[in-house]
């Protein structure tokens, strides 16, 4: 038999994780000293530690190692406990890659601060426009809540434009309006057309009010790295004296879903004299 010590070399793990294995009853030593406490194992026990080992290395909890080990589970037991495990693992990537996405995009931004300067903003009136729109409601105006609701929104009201044979007519328009008294926002995917409002049963037809007075800036780039342009507008706002008079209008000037980063978007915030 093996101390302690030697069967922790042979299996390639610590003194300690062995103790702990004991401790719950995971992997019990062959026999122990009654007098010294000591601990020893037989060389067949490094083929249950390595199975311990390869479980964990999987991701299962040692509960779960346990009861794969000691209960003996089909294959088809186990086989649902992997899939749940995959699954997991799988949720567990997709949030770490949209975060790796954020911070991307988050240094982009870092990087092309002060690129635009105030100089940039024009102020001037828009005109209304008449468009065919499909809304849905996000949480909050945070880009990470707005994205996920009016991406889907351009496909379909583009497929449900195509077939009531009504073709846009100017650049697409997202608008943003509160939704009752907390956080939540109406979003408004839209895109100009010339039409009856009876020209498209299942798509709204609205007309967009003009802006009597509106500070506008052109934003090159993805629109998740919109805060550096937004950031350009307050600063040109408040040193003007002017008052934001609600949220900005979004008027995709050049967007291609497959290559975001080369979007060109102009912002249009309504605002008034202080």
């Amino acid at each position: 038999m093996f101390t302690i010590g030697e069967f922790a070399v042979l299996g390639r793990v610590s003194v300690r994780m062995l103790r702990h294995y004991d401790g719950i009853g995971l992997l019990r030593p062959a026999s122990v000293d009654p007098h010294t406490g000591y601990r020893y194992y037989r060389a067949e026990q490094l083929g249950r530690l390595n199975r311990v080992i390869a479980l964990k290395d999987l991701g299962l909890t040692l509960d779960q190692v346990r009861t794969v080990l000691d209960d003996r589970l089909d294959a088809a037991e186990l086989r649902g406990m992997l899939r749940l495990r995959r699954a997991q693992l799988a949720a567990q990537v997709a949030a770490d890659t949209a975060r790796l996405a954020a911070v991307e995009a988050r240094l982009r931004m870092l990087e092309t601060e002060g690129r635009m300067t105030t100089e940039d903003v024009v102020l001037k009136k828009v005109p209304a426009v008449r468009i065919a729109e499909l809304t849905g409601v996000a949480p909050s105006y945070e880009t990470p809540d707005i994205g996920p609701v009016i991406q889907p929104l351009y496909p379909e009201l583009f497929r449900r434009l195509d077939e009531a044979h009504v073709r846009p007519t100017g650049p697409a328009i997202a608008w943003y309006e509160p939704e009752g008294d907390g956080e939540a926002v109406v979003v408004h995917a839209g895109v100009t057309v010339d039409v009856d409002r009876s020209a498209a049963s299942d798509v709204a037809v609205v007309d967009l009010p003009a802006l009597a007075t509106a500070a506008t800036i052109v934003h090159h780039g993805a629109m998740d790295e919109v805060e550096a342009s937004m950031r350009v507008l307050a600063r040109w706002i408040e040193e003007n004296g002017w008052r934001a008079e609600g949220y900005a209008r979004e008027v995709y000037l050049d967007y291609c879903q497959e290559r975001p980063e080369e979007g060109v978007t102009e912002l249009q915030i309504p605002v008034s004299r202080r």
